[in-house]
């Protein structure tokens, strides 16, 4: 009887290779996971500004329609100018007004100060002559009594002095009133000056150009509106600056730094990925379960109610070279951070 071979022992060595690589597999997905973070709760953004015009008046040009991309320096909009217009004329016309006024003020101030230096002139040849008068008198007062001169004669030369003075001092203060009056047109002048300044400031208030390149949203309205200064027309999306708002656990907060490298997704085109690199790190957001209300704080939603899982906090990633066709406020996004 023939005996059967025995079946050689199998080896155990490639079973535990896999299970060594399935291992190995894990520990390389954890911590793939766990040093570089990615999201799927994420969205496009960029900032905005609301167009106000700084002037009132009638919209009379529109020269941008809704979701239209502008350059910086294009025209958006223009207010009526004509009155504005006509406040400018009439501004500058009390300027010439009040130039010939001054230029006639000032004739006459230059006259009277003619006059002026005329009368003070006699006044002193009277002043000199009261003084010789009075010298007169008082080496002749003690002949008074003798009768050798007249009480008279020294009275005269003193009214005349007085006199001199006394129109001297009318004619000075006349002249200091022209002045006065020159010196108040000048003021009057500077404050028109300031009105005609003022008012071409806002005739070209009147004209709204863009200020950066972007996009235009939100635009209701159409030719012939009136539009009150400091109201809004529509919003105009910053297009030269494009980043993500990644929410990502706080668990995940550990490896992310600023200038940590980014890649992105958008969801509207997922073959294709923009570069980035993390600006800023949130410090506030609203949790779900109440007992914090602070106003202009995040509101990140957890995914999970019914269990206590990690709170998301946003994470502001700027793309290097966004497509502006591609980047819409509020796309959704899928952001993937690099290893630390």
């Amino acid at each position: 009887m023939e005996s059967t071979p025995k079946k050689a022992p199998r080896s155990k060595f490639p079973a535990l290779l896999v299970v060594a690589l399935a291992l190995v597999a894990l520990v390389f997905v954890i911590w793939r996971v766990d040093s570089a973070p990615s999201t799927n709760d994420a969205y496009a953004s960029a900032d905005t500004i609301d167009v106000v015009p700084e002037v009132s008046g009638r919209i009379v040009e529109l020269a941008v329609t809704d979701n239209q991309a502008v350059k910086q320096g294009d025209l958006l909009f223009r207010i009526d100018p004509r009155p504005y217009e006509a406040n400018l004329a009439k501004a500058e016309a009390s300027l010439a007004a009040l130039d010939k006024q001054i230029m006639l003020t000032q004739r006459s101030v230059d006259a009277q100060q003619f006059g002026a230096d005329s009368v003070n002139a006699t006044v002193e040849k009277a002043r000199a002559a009261a003084k010789q008068a009075s010298d007169t008198l008082r080496r002749t007062e003690p002949l008074l009594r003798e009768g050798f001169v007249s009480a008279e004669e020294v009275d005269r030369a003193r009214t005349a002095q007085r006199a001199a003075e006394a129109d001297l001092n009318a004619v000075l203060l006349q002249a200091q009133s022209a002045v006065s009056g020159v010196d108040a047109l000048v003021a009057q002048r500077a404050a028109v000056e300031a009105d005609i300044a003022l008012t071409k400031l806002h005739l070209e208030m009147a004209t709204v150009r863009a200020p950066f390149d972007g996009r235009v949203i939100s635009l209701k309205t159409s030719v012939g509106q009136f539009a009150s200064a400091m109201r809004p027309i529509f919003t105009l999306i910053d297009t030269r600056h494009w980043y993500v708002i990644a929410n990502f656990r706080e668990t995940d907060l550990k490896n992310i730094r600023s200038g940590t490298l980014a890649t992105i997704r958008l969801m509207s085109d997922s073959g294709k990925t923009f570069e980035g690199k993390v600006d800023s790190i949130g410090y506030g957001v609203l949790p779900d379960d109440g007992g914090l209300v602070l106003g202009g704080l995040p509101k990140v939603s957890r995914s999970i109610n019914w269990v206590r899982v990690a709170q998301r906090f946003p994470v502001k990633i700027m793309v290097d070279k966004p497509d502006p066709e591609m980047f819409r406020i509020g796309a959704s996004a899928v952001a993937n951070l690099e290893p630390q």
